[in-house]
Parts: C-alpha cells; sequence; structure tokens
C-alpha cells in the first residue's frame, strides 16, 4: 500500500510492460508491492459475474480497504465508478511517489499539497506504514552513509541501528524488512510509537518529529491504547480523499477485461 499511495488511481500500476515500454510495476519505489495476482483473480471472477462493469481502479480502492479491514483496521465506504487508464509508464512513480529519503516537509510541498493534501493527510496516511515491509535500499543511507560526520543517522535509536545492520548489508538491494516490526501485519497504531522512539525506517517518517502538528500527532498516536478511534477515523477520511484523486469516469478510459492488459 505504502508505496502506490499516488499512482494508480486509474489501475495504471497493474499494467505489465510490453516490448519496449517498462510500466510502473517496474519503477523502483513500487518493486515491493506484492498482491497482483490476488487482484487478477478477483478481477476474473467479476468478469465472469458480470463482464465489462467493475474497473480495476475500482478493485484496487476495494481491495485496499479490505486488507485494512482483515488486519484489524477501520472500514470506509468506498466510492466506486472510476474506469482504467490506458497508460503506465516506469518514470512516472519517480515524479509523483514521495520518496522515503526526504524529509516530511519536502514531501508535504512537492508531493501532497500540489494533489489536494493536506499536513493531516500527510501524517495520517504515513500511519499506513503499519502494514507491510520495505527494501533495505529505501532506507539504507541512514544506516550506513548518512553524512560526512555520521556513518548512521543520529535521529535513529542507537539501539535499533545493530538490528537493522543486521538485517540489511551494505549494498542489499533485495531482503525486505518489516516496517513496524512486531506489528506489521496488525493495522494498529504501533507505527506511530516507533517514530516516537526513533525507529522509523525512513527520513520521511522520522522527520515528522520535526513540525509542532504532525509531532503532536505522532506522539498522540503512540500514547493510545486499545482501538485507536482518531487515527481510524481519520485514516478511513484521508483514504477516501486521496482514492477520488484524478480518478477517470464517464467516457474516460476503459474497464479492462483483464488488469494486467489494456483491451
Amino acid at each position: 500500500m505504502q508505496r502506490s499511495l499516488f499512482v494508480g488511481c486509474d489501475a495504471s500500476v497493474l499494467l505489465n510492460s510490453t516490448p519496449g515500454s517498462p510500466s510502473e510495476k517496474e519503477s523502483i519505489p513500487n518493486l515491493s508491492l506484492r498482491g497482483f495476482g490476488t487482484v487478477d483473480r478477483v478481477k476474473a471472477k467479476l468478469e465472469h459475474a458480470c463482464p465489462g462493469v467493475v474497473s480495476c481502479a475500482d478493485i484496487l480502492a476495494l481491495v485496499a480497504r479490505d486488507v485494512v479491514v482483515l488486519t484489524k483496521g477501520p472500514y470506509w465506504d468506498v466510492p466506486t465508478g472510476r474506469r482504467d487508464g490506458t497508460r503506465s509508464v516506469k518514470e512516472d512513480p519517480v515524479s509523483n511517489l514521495p520518496p522515503p529519503f526526504f524529509d516530511a516537509t519536502r514531501n508535504l510541498n512537492q508531493f501532497f499539497i500540489p494533489k489536494g493534501l493536506n499536513a493531516k493527510d500527510q501524517v495520517v496516511l504515513l500511519g499506513g506504514h503499519t502494514l507491510g515491509t520495505s527494501h533495505c535500499s529505501s532506507f539504507s543511507d541512514r544506516l550506513y552513509n548518512f553524512s560526512s560526520a555520521s556513518m548512521a543517522d543520529p535521529t535513529l535509536d542507537k539501539r535499533y541501528v545493530p538490528r537493522l545492520k543486521n538485517k540489511c548489508k551494505p549494498g542489499d538491494k533485495t531482503t525486505l524488512v518489516e516496517m513496524d516490526p512486531g506489528s506489521f501485519k496488525t493495522f494498529d497504531t504501533s507505527y506511530y510509537r516507533h517514530i516516537a522512539k526513533g525507529r522509523a525506517l525512513f527520513t520521511s517518517d522520522e522527520t515528522l518529529m520535526l513540525d509542532p502538528f504532525t509531532r503532536g500527532y505522532v506522539l498522540r498516536q503512540a500514547n493510545v491504547a486499545g482501538y485507536p478511534a482518531e487515527f481510524f477515523s481519520d485514516f478511513a477520511a484521508s483514504m477516501v480523499k486521496m482514492g477520488n484523486m484524478q480518478v477517470l469516469t464517464g467516457a474516460q478510459g476503459e474497464i479492462r477485461r483483464h488488469c494486467a492488459f489494456v483491451n
């Protein structure tokens, strides 16, 4: 979920590459994405029952919601009626997805605000890092090459650095690491607790602690015990808001017969 926040509202992220035209699936920010086969199986059943009706874009939005629900997260009503795009270009995610090595302020101004999202949406949607994994390459500079004065990012918990180095050796581009250790299959607020303790994997998450508003939100969620009502409600609202960005409707695009290929 984490790396598909901004690209794919027209299901472009589901398209396979064609000869000479690599798709978004091959873009570095998307290499840790999983579950394409699951989406294809859902689409096949829907096409059998009601051909040409349910778009891959709607399936992706609904599956994202259902994954959150099945991992003990919130439910929200997903607006439907999206249509599928016919274009998927490898370079697009690089210019549309907030990189993990940018600070939160730069990501907010460059990637969130231009798309109609605000600082609250940013800190809420990054809470989705409670699920899933990341390649070591997304944060290895924080371990081995942070600055001329420090090999490791000094904001990282010193007890956490050796654990990460044990998993991620220099130059490792294949190993996957839990973004929310011990709870990466449960949708909860524990990732905020990691941020508060200096154990966020990404610079983009760690630097949420530098802004008074986002820091306050992180600390508030980090101290929640039991059902995190505020975060659950906020996450549902931000997901609906994000899911309405740049969608294709009406006569735009198409309803793909197979999510990995244009008609």
